[in-house]
Protein backbone atom coordinates (compact mmCIF):
# COMPACT_ATOMS: atom_id res chain seq x y z
CA UNK A 1 0.00 0.00 0.00
CA UNK A 2 0.97 3.39 -1.05
CA UNK A 3 0.63 5.23 2.60
CA UNK A 4 0.05 8.62 3.37
CA UNK A 5 2.98 10.72 5.32
CA UNK A 6 3.35 13.08 8.38
CA UNK A 7 6.33 14.35 10.46
CA UNK A 8 7.94 11.91 13.36
CA UNK A 9 8.51 15.36 15.47
CA UNK A 10 7.50 18.70 15.52
CA UNK A 11 10.20 21.64 14.06
CA UNK A 12 9.90 25.70 14.32
CA UNK A 13 11.01 28.56 11.88
CA UNK A 14 10.77 32.29 12.72
CA UNK A 15 10.72 34.97 9.78
CA UNK A 16 8.86 38.04 8.54
CA UNK A 17 5.76 38.10 6.37
CA UNK A 18 7.00 39.15 2.83
CA UNK A 19 3.93 41.49 2.56
CA UNK A 20 3.11 42.35 5.90
CA UNK A 21 6.31 42.88 7.58
CA UNK A 22 5.63 40.97 10.49
CA UNK A 23 7.48 38.69 12.70
CA UNK A 24 6.21 35.05 12.35
CA UNK A 25 6.93 31.68 14.33
CA UNK A 26 5.70 29.09 12.84
CA UNK A 27 5.56 25.31 14.35
CA UNK A 28 5.07 22.45 12.16
CA UNK A 29 3.49 19.30 13.86
CA UNK A 30 2.26 15.85 12.94
CA UNK A 31 -1.27 14.72 12.46
CA UNK A 32 -2.88 11.96 12.06
CA UNK A 33 -4.22 10.38 8.85
CA UNK A 34 -6.61 11.68 6.48
CA UNK A 35 -6.15 15.19 8.80
CA UNK A 36 -4.86 16.75 5.82
CA UNK A 37 -3.26 20.14 5.94
CA UNK A 38 -4.72 22.64 8.33
CA UNK A 39 -2.78 25.76 9.11
CA UNK A 40 -3.63 27.27 13.14
CA UNK A 41 -3.86 31.12 13.69
CA UNK A 42 -2.76 30.54 17.92
CA UNK A 43 -2.56 34.12 18.23
CA UNK A 44 -6.12 35.07 18.16
CA UNK A 45 -7.94 34.91 21.50
CA UNK A 46 -9.64 31.66 20.38
CA UNK A 47 -7.15 29.86 18.34
CA UNK A 48 -8.80 29.11 14.42
CA UNK A 49 -8.29 26.27 12.55
CA UNK A 50 -8.35 26.98 8.61
CA UNK A 51 -8.14 23.10 6.86
CA UNK A 52 -6.60 23.69 3.03
CA UNK A 53 -8.90 23.29 0.80
CA UNK A 54 -9.57 24.63 -3.02
CA UNK A 55 -12.60 26.18 -1.60
CA UNK A 56 -10.78 28.14 1.31
CA UNK A 57 -9.41 30.31 -1.24
CA UNK A 58 -10.36 34.02 -0.53
CA UNK A 59 -8.00 36.21 -2.31
CA UNK A 60 -5.65 35.34 -5.07
CA UNK A 61 -3.75 38.71 -5.44
CA UNK A 62 0.03 38.18 -5.15
CA UNK A 63 -0.21 35.26 -2.74
CA UNK A 64 -2.66 32.33 -2.40
CA UNK A 65 -4.65 32.96 1.25
CA UNK A 66 -7.25 30.79 3.08
CA UNK A 67 -9.92 31.55 5.43
CA UNK A 68 -12.56 29.32 7.36
CA UNK A 69 -15.01 28.29 4.25
CA UNK A 70 -13.16 31.18 1.82
CA UNK A 71 -14.69 33.65 3.99
CA UNK A 72 -12.73 36.98 3.08
CA UNK A 73 -14.18 38.59 6.24
CA UNK A 74 -12.72 35.88 9.01
CA UNK A 75 -9.37 35.44 9.80
CA UNK A 76 -6.54 34.09 7.29
CA UNK A 77 -3.25 33.07 6.70
CA UNK A 78 -1.65 34.76 3.47
CA UNK A 79 1.31 33.23 1.51
CA UNK A 80 0.96 29.82 1.88
CA UNK A 81 2.00 28.62 -1.65
CA UNK A 82 5.96 28.07 -0.51
CA UNK A 83 5.22 25.61 2.23
CA UNK A 84 2.42 24.14 0.43
CA UNK A 85 4.83 23.52 -2.26
CA UNK A 86 7.04 21.88 0.40
CA UNK A 87 4.62 19.23 1.36
CA UNK A 88 3.56 18.27 -2.53
CA UNK A 89 7.73 17.86 -3.20
CA UNK A 90 8.04 15.68 -0.19
CA UNK A 91 4.72 14.03 -0.42
CA UNK A 92 3.47 15.33 3.03
CA UNK A 93 -0.40 14.23 3.69
CA UNK A 94 -1.30 15.56 7.19
CA UNK A 95 0.32 18.40 9.06
CA UNK A 96 -0.63 20.84 11.59
CA UNK A 97 0.55 24.56 11.15
CA UNK A 98 0.77 26.36 13.69
CA UNK A 99 1.14 30.32 13.10
CA UNK A 100 1.24 33.52 14.92
CA UNK A 101 0.39 35.75 12.40
CA UNK A 102 -2.21 36.41 9.26
CA UNK A 103 1.14 35.47 6.76
CA UNK A 104 3.58 32.45 6.72
CA UNK A 105 7.32 33.50 6.84
CA UNK A 106 9.14 34.01 3.35
CA UNK A 107 12.39 32.87 4.73
CA UNK A 108 14.57 32.63 1.45
CA UNK A 109 12.05 33.08 -0.66
CA UNK A 110 11.99 29.89 -2.17
CA UNK A 111 10.63 26.57 -0.58
CA UNK A 112 14.24 24.85 0.42
CA UNK A 113 14.04 26.61 3.64
CA UNK A 114 10.22 24.45 4.38
CA UNK A 115 11.96 21.49 2.62
CA UNK A 116 14.65 21.64 5.35
CA UNK A 117 12.61 21.69 8.24
CA UNK A 118 10.10 19.18 7.23
CA UNK A 119 13.07 16.74 6.45
CA UNK A 120 14.63 17.79 9.73
CA UNK A 121 11.61 17.04 12.04
CA UNK A 122 11.75 13.41 10.12
CA UNK A 123 9.16 12.35 7.47
CA UNK A 124 6.95 8.74 8.81
CA UNK A 125 4.91 6.82 7.16
CA UNK A 126 1.18 6.80 8.12
CA UNK A 127 -1.53 3.22 8.28
CA UNK A 128 -3.74 4.63 5.93
CA UNK A 129 -3.38 4.78 1.77
CA UNK A 130 -2.21 8.19 0.45
CA UNK A 131 -5.32 9.21 -1.54
CA UNK A 132 -4.53 11.06 -4.95
CA UNK A 133 -6.62 13.35 -7.42
CA UNK A 134 -6.43 12.05 -10.77
CA UNK A 135 -7.83 14.16 -13.65
CA UNK A 136 -10.01 11.51 -15.95
CA UNK A 137 -10.98 14.67 -18.36
CA UNK A 138 -8.89 18.23 -19.96
CA UNK A 139 -10.12 20.74 -17.74
CA UNK A 140 -9.16 24.54 -19.28
CA UNK A 141 -9.23 28.18 -17.95
CA UNK A 142 -8.58 31.06 -20.53
CA UNK A 143 -8.96 34.37 -20.22
CA UNK A 144 -7.78 37.82 -22.06
CA UNK A 145 -6.56 37.47 -26.19
CA UNK A 146 -3.45 38.71 -27.84
CA UNK A 147 -0.88 39.83 -25.32
CA UNK A 148 -3.40 39.58 -22.32
CA UNK A 149 -3.77 36.19 -22.97
CA UNK A 150 -3.31 33.58 -20.04
CA UNK A 151 -4.53 30.18 -19.96
CA UNK A 152 -3.79 27.25 -17.62
CA UNK A 153 -4.68 23.10 -18.41
CA UNK A 154 -4.91 20.05 -16.43
CA UNK A 155 -5.01 16.51 -18.57
CA UNK A 156 -5.13 13.22 -17.83
CA UNK A 157 -1.21 11.43 -17.01
CA UNK A 158 0.09 8.38 -15.14
CA UNK A 159 2.51 10.72 -12.44
CA UNK A 160 2.11 14.20 -12.16
CA UNK A 161 3.70 16.76 -14.54
CA UNK A 162 4.25 20.23 -14.96
CA UNK A 163 5.46 23.12 -17.81
CA UNK A 164 4.96 26.60 -17.61
CA UNK A 165 5.76 29.05 -20.03
CA UNK A 166 6.25 33.01 -19.03
CA UNK A 167 6.57 36.13 -21.41
CA UNK A 168 7.48 39.35 -19.28
CA UNK A 169 8.32 41.25 -22.09
CA UNK A 170 11.02 42.44 -20.24
CA UNK A 171 15.01 42.18 -21.23
CA UNK A 172 16.13 40.69 -17.57
CA UNK A 173 13.60 38.14 -17.88
CA UNK A 174 13.86 37.72 -21.96
CA UNK A 175 17.60 36.49 -21.31
CA UNK A 176 16.57 33.33 -19.30
CA UNK A 177 14.61 30.21 -20.48
CA UNK A 178 10.79 31.09 -20.94
CA UNK A 179 9.85 27.50 -20.42
CA UNK A 180 10.06 24.46 -18.29
CA UNK A 181 9.00 21.18 -17.81
CA UNK A 182 9.19 19.09 -14.87
CA UNK A 183 8.02 15.55 -13.43
CA UNK A 184 7.26 15.32 -10.51
CA UNK A 185 8.57 11.48 -10.43
CA UNK A 186 11.50 12.32 -10.99
CA UNK A 187 12.64 12.60 -7.13
CA UNK A 188 14.48 15.77 -8.27
CA UNK A 189 12.30 18.58 -6.82
CA UNK A 190 14.31 19.70 -3.80
CA UNK A 191 17.34 20.04 -6.28
CA UNK A 192 15.51 21.47 -9.31
CA UNK A 193 12.57 23.60 -7.86
CA UNK A 194 12.77 24.28 -4.59
CA UNK A 195 15.41 26.50 -4.11
CA UNK A 196 13.54 28.29 -6.92
CA UNK A 197 13.07 32.56 -5.08
CA UNK A 198 10.23 34.35 -5.24
CA UNK A 199 10.89 38.13 -8.02
CA UNK A 200 9.88 40.81 -8.11
CA UNK A 201 10.39 44.54 -10.24
CA UNK A 202 11.60 47.85 -9.28
CA UNK A 203 9.21 49.37 -10.82
CA UNK A 204 6.28 47.92 -9.00
CA UNK A 205 7.59 47.53 -5.20
CA UNK A 206 6.48 51.69 -4.75
CA UNK A 207 3.03 50.84 -6.21
CA UNK A 208 2.58 47.52 -4.18
CA UNK A 209 4.16 49.01 -0.95
CA UNK A 210 1.80 52.27 -0.83
CA UNK A 211 -0.89 49.66 -0.70
CA UNK A 212 0.45 47.66 2.31
CA UNK A 213 2.12 44.89 0.15
CA UNK A 214 5.98 43.55 0.27
CA UNK A 215 6.93 45.20 3.35
CA UNK A 216 8.88 42.30 4.30
CA UNK A 217 10.45 42.16 0.68
CA UNK A 218 13.79 42.58 -0.14
CA UNK A 219 17.29 40.79 -1.80
CA UNK A 220 17.53 38.37 0.87
CA UNK A 221 14.40 36.77 0.50
CA UNK A 222 13.78 37.77 -3.42
CA UNK A 223 14.86 38.33 -6.80
CA UNK A 224 15.04 42.06 -7.69
CA UNK A 225 15.10 42.40 -11.12
CA UNK A 226 15.34 46.58 -12.43
CA UNK A 227 14.37 47.83 -16.25
CA UNK A 228 17.29 45.92 -17.26
CA UNK A 229 18.97 43.29 -15.11
CA UNK A 230 18.85 41.02 -12.01
CA UNK A 231 20.22 43.15 -8.64
CA UNK A 232 20.70 40.52 -6.16
CA UNK A 233 24.66 40.63 -6.46
CA UNK A 234 24.89 36.50 -6.53
CA UNK A 235 22.38 36.28 -9.30
CA UNK A 236 20.18 33.42 -10.31
CA UNK A 237 20.75 30.38 -8.64
CA UNK A 238 19.35 28.49 -12.07
CA UNK A 239 19.85 30.13 -15.19
CA UNK A 240 15.68 29.42 -15.41
CA UNK A 241 15.06 30.26 -11.46
CA UNK A 242 12.49 32.88 -12.84
CA UNK A 243 9.97 30.56 -14.73
CA UNK A 244 11.03 27.61 -12.43
CA UNK A 245 9.59 29.84 -9.43
CA UNK A 246 5.90 29.75 -11.34
CA UNK A 247 6.39 25.77 -11.42
CA UNK A 248 7.07 26.15 -7.42
CA UNK A 249 3.77 28.30 -6.90
CA UNK A 250 2.07 26.26 -9.16
CA UNK A 251 2.65 23.21 -7.27
CA UNK A 252 1.77 24.38 -4.20
CA UNK A 253 -1.43 26.12 -5.56
CA UNK A 254 -2.42 22.94 -6.82
CA UNK A 255 -1.65 20.97 -3.77
CA UNK A 256 -4.71 23.19 -2.19
CA UNK A 257 -6.87 20.93 -3.37
CA UNK A 258 -6.09 18.52 -0.19
CA UNK A 259 -4.87 15.56 -2.40
CA UNK A 260 -1.49 15.01 -4.27
CA UNK A 261 -2.27 15.22 -8.12
CA UNK A 262 -1.89 12.67 -11.10
CA UNK A 263 -2.28 14.87 -14.14
CA UNK A 264 -0.29 17.16 -16.75
CA UNK A 265 -0.79 21.01 -15.84
CA UNK A 266 0.47 23.26 -19.07
CA UNK A 267 0.03 27.02 -18.52
CA UNK A 268 1.10 29.93 -20.36
CA UNK A 269 1.40 33.42 -18.25
CA UNK A 270 -0.34 31.43 -15.29
CA UNK A 271 -0.41 32.56 -11.59
CA UNK A 272 -2.34 32.13 -7.99
CA UNK A 273 -5.75 33.45 -9.31
CA UNK A 274 -5.52 31.07 -12.49
CA UNK A 275 -4.46 27.76 -10.47
CA UNK A 276 -7.67 28.26 -7.87
CA UNK A 277 -10.03 28.87 -10.76
CA UNK A 278 -8.46 25.67 -12.04
CA UNK A 279 -8.87 23.62 -9.62
CA UNK A 280 -12.35 25.48 -8.95
CA UNK A 281 -13.81 24.34 -12.55
CA UNK A 282 -11.84 20.65 -12.27
CA UNK A 283 -13.63 19.86 -8.90
CA UNK A 284 -16.95 21.32 -9.41
CA UNK A 285 -16.69 18.61 -12.49
CA UNK A 286 -17.64 15.42 -10.67
CA UNK A 287 -16.74 13.44 -14.25
CA UNK A 288 -13.02 15.22 -14.71
CA UNK A 289 -11.49 13.31 -11.31
CA UNK A 290 -11.80 10.43 -9.39
CA UNK A 291 -9.87 10.03 -6.02
CA UNK A 292 -7.70 6.72 -5.95
CA UNK A 293 -5.42 4.52 -3.74
CA UNK A 294 -2.72 2.06 -4.32
CA UNK A 295 -2.84 -1.04 -2.76
CA UNK A 296 0.20 -2.30 -4.78
CA UNK A 297 2.39 0.28 -4.70
CA UNK A 298 4.08 -1.35 -8.75
CA UNK A 299 1.05 0.34 -9.45
CA UNK A 300 1.71 3.89 -8.75
CA UNK A 301 3.28 5.70 -11.21
CA UNK A 302 7.24 5.18 -11.31
CA UNK A 303 8.76 7.54 -8.47
CA UNK A 304 5.94 8.42 -6.24
CA UNK A 305 6.82 5.34 -3.38
CA UNK A 306 10.24 7.44 -3.03
CA UNK A 307 9.32 10.92 -3.14
CA UNK A 308 10.15 12.19 0.04
CA UNK A 309 12.71 10.03 1.82
CA UNK A 310 12.16 9.38 4.91
CA UNK A 311 15.35 10.42 6.89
Amino acid sequence: MLQQRTLKSLTRAVGVGLHSGQKVELTLRPAAPDTGIVFRRIDLPQPVDIPVRFDAVCDTRMASTISPGGDPGAPKVQTIEHLMSACAGLGIDNLYVDITADEVPILDGSSASFVFLLQSAGITLQNAPKRFLRVKKAVEIREGEGRRLIWARLEPFHGYKLTFQIDFNHPAVDATPQEVSFDMGSGQYKQEIARARTFGFTKDVEAMRSRGLTLGGSMDNAIVIDDYRVLNSDGLRYDDEIVKHKILDAIGDLYISGHPLLAAYTSYKGGHALNNKLLRKLLADETAYEIVTFEDEKKAPAGFAELAPAW
